[in-house]
């Protein structure tokens, strides 16, 4: 269980990498804030990617004790399924959900399970990725990077389908003339 626990983030960050690049082909307003490479707002589109986004848009689990939720029995053993894409486009939550707009996340502090796109709940005691910081830092160096190099994205199938775990563009994002940038700071 523990190479897992390593294998996983390492996914997640290849798959938010691919969704970086997305992003970046999909709203280009971003790129230059983010290549400017400021903490705050690396973070807050390392965040933003992770939200919009599914890496996985719903997490099945068990039930650890009985319980009753929204008028619903649940026993213990029980199956459940949280639905991680429909949270982290809740409009209760997010306001404009379908919008990708990183500064949401400067905005407010956003709490710990309002965005769950690595699961819910504290690591140690819930079903959330313990390599969730990994990833988030990770994200954040390769999004700037990717954000300063030079490239085009091709023709090609860039939608994101929800019923595949973990999930991706079609065609994944492939990219072609890619140049890195010529200093990096």
């Amino acid at each position: 269980m523990e190479l897992l626990n390593v294998v996983r983030p390492t996914t997640a960050v290849a798959w938010f990498v691919a969704f970086t690049a997305h992003a970046l082909h999909t709203w280009p307003e971003h790129r230059a804030p983010l290549a400017e490479g400021d903490p705050p707002f690396t973070a807050a589109f390392a965040h933003e990617v992770r939200r919009f986004y599914p890496f996985v848009p719903f997490l099945g689990g068990l039930a650890a004790r009985d319980l009753h939720w929204r008028g619903e029995w649940i026993p213990a053993g029980g199956l459940v399924v949280l639905d991680v894409y429909g949270q982290n486009h809740d409009e209760s939550l997010w306001g404009d959900p379908y919008t990708f707009r990183p500064r949401r996340f400067l905005e407010r502090p956003v709490q710990r399970d309002e965005l769950i796109p690595q699961g819910g709940g504290d690591p140690a005691t819930g079903h959330r990725c313990p390599g969730e910081g990994v990833t988030v830092g990770v994200l954040e160096a390769l999004a700037v990077r990717l954000a300063r190099m030079e490239y085009t994205v091709p023709e090609q199938n860039l939608t994101v389908p929800l019923h595949r775990v973990p999930t991706r563009p079609q065609s994944g994002v492939l990219l072609s003339g890619v140049r890195p940038p010529a200093v990096s700071p």
